[in-house]
């Protein structure tokens, strides 16, 4: 982070009163940012390892930036995780210190470790030696995952700073930006995007903490009330989304009849595959959608769409910095961004990371995503189908949230194929369009139309929304009646 540290004292020093970061009524300068991280700093010198608890917000920020200067490693406590993942977290990474919020405070001393308080009041220092290369900040991503305890990711200045810098050449941000942040700051992807790349731009950014918090929620109706005032009232020119927001979002754009604000020109969306059907939505909608592509290993980002060049279709060319190349369909990623490995294994020295994605180049030599290689289902009659694709085409039917496909085999003719739709009781019919322009060999063989009490009670999907597609396999097999689906629903309970 020292390059986007450099960049803060630099502007805290041509710039000092403008606006670095706000938050409903609260903003901060970047003199009133490099002051307080200059001076929270300071405290964090008895601990090496440091967590962050706490919601979207100012404090954040503050946070985040101030362990980077300390030369300490960063942890995200994500506060969508649950209580043992948490737990893990902060065993696994030797956690010695939390930072968290007001909101956050009591909650965080319940792990039973020092806490201290993050504040946007109080003494200020300066940055000095901001731009001290041997400072190695380093932070450990935790993500959920699909199934078993999440895994910590390792990233240093190098992979942070190299996929800032290649997401501020690829998005075309600049100081005339407006960036508003919606998704949680504990993700990666928003500290890259939402903390790192405004900085170095020297573009304001405002934080939209309501909308983030309906978006873990889920809660669609207010969700959509606070993107419309967050977009609106920030005069937003660029932003990071994930697909299921974004569907959220163009529904009822669609249901009340309005569109996104002009002032928008960059829309990045990522952490899933986009359906080009929402994309059109999203396009004639005022959505300026550009599709990404990108894993916590390779810190965040591997390509993404240009404004002004968009392959529709396709996640982009690759960032500057990074290259890719298919090895057996493979995507594989090479270049600064690679992490330097998991914790707990070996190092990862080459800067090489194999996906477990699918992946193609289109003819101007765009990636388009395919799947996930331990996804792929192999029917009965020899046939592979990626799931990523029948589901991002039913997730398109109105009234559908989620869809997952899964396959439960048996020693008959059934093919198995079994497609779990989050979606109102009457849903059923509508898939049939999909269904239509899909080849016999991927059409579902059964429909289990869920609700959201399910989704939990049986543990289908992640907290931001990915599916969990052994416990889906599971479920499908109790639903079919199975005879071993007492012992899979044990098995990944």
């Amino acid at each position: 982070m020292f390059e986007v540290l450099a960049a803060l004292q630099k502007f805290s020093k041509t710039r000092p009163h403008d606006s670095a970061f706000s938050q409903d009524q609260r903003a901060l300068s970047y003199a009133q940012l490099s002051g307080r991280v200059g001076a929270f700093s300071q405290d964090l010198a008895d601990n090496d390892v440091i967590a962050i608890y706490a919601p979207n917000g100012l404090e954040w920020v503050i946070a985040d930036l101030s362990v980077a200067f300390a030369g300490k490693t960063m942890v995200p406590l994500p506060t969508f995780f649950s209580e043992s993942q948490l737990r893990h977290i902060i065993e696994n990474a030797g956690v010695g210190r939390i930072l968290a919020s007001r909101e956050t405070l009591s909650p965080a001393q319940a792990f039973g470790l020092p806490v201290t308080e993050v504040t946007i009041d109080g003494p200020t220092a300066p940055l000095d030696g901001a731009n001290n290369h041997s400072l190695e900040a380093q932070r450990i991503i935790y993500t959920s995952g699909t199934t078993g305890a999440p895994k910590g990711v390792r990233l240093g200045d190098k992979q942070v700073c190299a996929s800032a810098k290649g997401l501020l050449a690829a998005s075309g941000a600049s100081a005339e930006d407006r960036y508003l942040s919606v998704l949680p700051f504990s993700l990666l992807l928003e500290q890259i995007a939402g903390i790192a790349l405004p900085i170095l731009a020297g573009a304001p950014v405002s934080i939209a903490s309501n909308a983030a918090g309906a978006a873990l929620q889920g809660d669609t109706l207010p969700l959509m009330n606070a993107f419309t005032d967050a977009f609106e009232g920030a005069g937003a020119t660029a932003s990071v989304l994930v697909p299921g927001l974004l569907d959220a979002w163009i529904k009822t754009l669609t249901a009340t009849n309005t569109t996104a604000p002009s002032s928008l020109r960059f829309v990045a969306v990522g952490g899933a595959p986009v359906n080009t059907s929402l994309a059109k939505m999203a396009w004639d909608l005022g959505v300026p959608v550009h599709e990404g592509y990108g894993l916590s290993e390779c810190c965040s980002v591997v390509s993404v769409n240009r404004p002004g060049g968009r392959n529709e279709g396709t996640t982009g060319v690759p960032i500057p910095g990074v290259n890719v190349t298919l090895q057996g369909g493979e995507i594989v990623v090479h270049g600064d961004t690679v992490m330097a490995g998991y914790l707990g294994h070996d190092n990862n020295p080459n800067g090489v990371w194999r996906t477990g994605d699918l992946g193609e180049f289109s003819s101007k030599g765009a990636l388009r995503i395919l799947g996930r290689k331990d996804n792929l289902i192999v029917t009965q009659a020899g046939r592979n189908i990626s799931p990523e694709w029948v589901e991002g085409l039913c997730e398109t039917s109105p009234g559908v949230a989620k869809c997952v496909l899964t396959n439960v085999p048996d020693q008959g003719d059934d093919q198995g194929l079994v497609l779990i739709v989050v979606a109102p009781p009457d849903s059923a019919a509508v898939l049939q369009a999909q269904y239509a322009q899909l080849p016999d060999y991927a059409r579902p063989d059964h429909t289990v139309i869920v609700d959201g009490a399910d989704v939990a009670k049986y543990d289908l999907l992640t907290p931001l929304g990915d599916a969990r597609r052994a416990h889906c396999q599971a479920f499908a097999r109790q639903w079919l009646g199975r005879p071993d689906a007492a012992e899979a629903l044990r098995n990944h309970a």
